[in-house]
């Protein structure tokens, strides 16, 4: 309660929204990564945010990458990780998910596979994984664009898309409800790859997509150049990310002609930004480095300045 007094928005507007057929109560989201293993969906609501989406989850557990993983670049409000995928292992959050407390929350489950399972075989951690969660979450994501599980985003290629997609919904329909399905895609991804990717979208019936995963790229930094090297291979986020993003963004609503919901994500810093996506056309936006730098009050605010503008 004491959470809820200091961040929680008291907000009277109405700012909820139907997306992929589910009614979010606000458009901002905890980003997958944060909530690894399932253990902080009920705190997160106190915070404010309309949904959470947990993971990545993969089938067995995992310990990730050697540490040190995670580094601040302060100069630039950036993050770079190599997390690799740390996390329970599906039944153990699948267990989690099924004693939470708060069924009023949104919750995505956020899909990948081993380190150790090949490419070729990728499909068969996703489908095990999907039907672990899909009775717990609200929505499922499937992440193939981490670039910490080397050879993950190889899986965005179409040669192995489908492989990937195609099992995971055929599993999908055999529920009695099926669940909502998004793709977690790279902002290191040409226009010409983007194209070919919503059209696979378009066909294996997708939900949605979530635009985007950290980059491995390092151009335009503040930081020290030698410091950077040190930290050496990982995702950047945070400010750095902004403006692929956007660029990423704008050219998903150009080819898609909004019959794809898009969840933003990627260098959504402060409430300005929170607008400025959704200005730009998308359907909802997620948070994490933002968290970081501005804080916990970070998603309070932003519900307060939407709530000033009219809809």
């Amino acid at each position: 309660m004491i959470l809820k007094n200091l961040y929680s928005a008291d907000i009277e507007k109405d700012l909820s929204k139907v997306v992929a057929g589910i009614r979010f109560p606000n458009p901002i989201g905890l980003a997958a990564g944060f909530d690894k293993n399932a253990e902080l969906v009920d705190a997160m609501a106190c915070l404010g945010f309309g949904f959470v989406e947990i993971g990545t989850v993969t089938p067995k557990p995992q310990a990730g990458n050697p540490r040190p993983r995670l580094f601040r670049l302060p100069d630039d409000e950036g993050i770079i990780n190599r997390m690799g995928f740390n996390n329970d292992g599906m039944l153990k959050v699948a267990e989690r998910l099924a004693r939470r407390k708060n069924r009023e929350m949104i919750v995505g489950g956020n899909l990948g596979k081993n380190k150790d399972t090949p490419n070729e075989k990728a499909g068969k951690d996703y489908v095990l994984c999907f039907s672990a969660l899909a009775p717990h979450v609200d929505y499922i994501t499937i992440n193939l664009s981490s670039p910490n599980t080397p050879g993950l985003r190889q899986l965005l290629e179409q040669e192995f898309l489908t492989s990937i997609l195609e099992p995971v919904q055929s599993e999908n329909q055999k529920l009695a409800k099926s669940k909502p399905v998004f793709l977690k895609i790279s902002p290191d991804m040409e226009a010409d790859q983007l194209h070919e990717l919503v059209e696979t979208c378009f066909q294996l019936k997708i939900s949605g997509i979530v635009s985007n995963n950290t980059t491995i790229g390092r151009e335009n930094l503040h930081s020290n150049l030698q410091t950077v090297q040190a930290i050496g291979a990982g995702g950047l986020s945070g400010k750095p990310l902004t403006n692929r993003s956007i660029d990423v963004l704008k050219t998903l609503k150009s080819i898609n002609q909004n019959q794809l919901p898009i969840i933003a994500t990627g260098g959504i810093m402060n409430p300005a930004d929170v607008k400025n996506r959704l200005d730009l056309g998308a359907d909802l936006v997620q948070l994490y480095s933002g968290l970081v730098y501005y804080g916990p009050g970070l998603v309070r605010n932003s519900l307060e300045i939407l709530e000033s503008f009219p809809t």
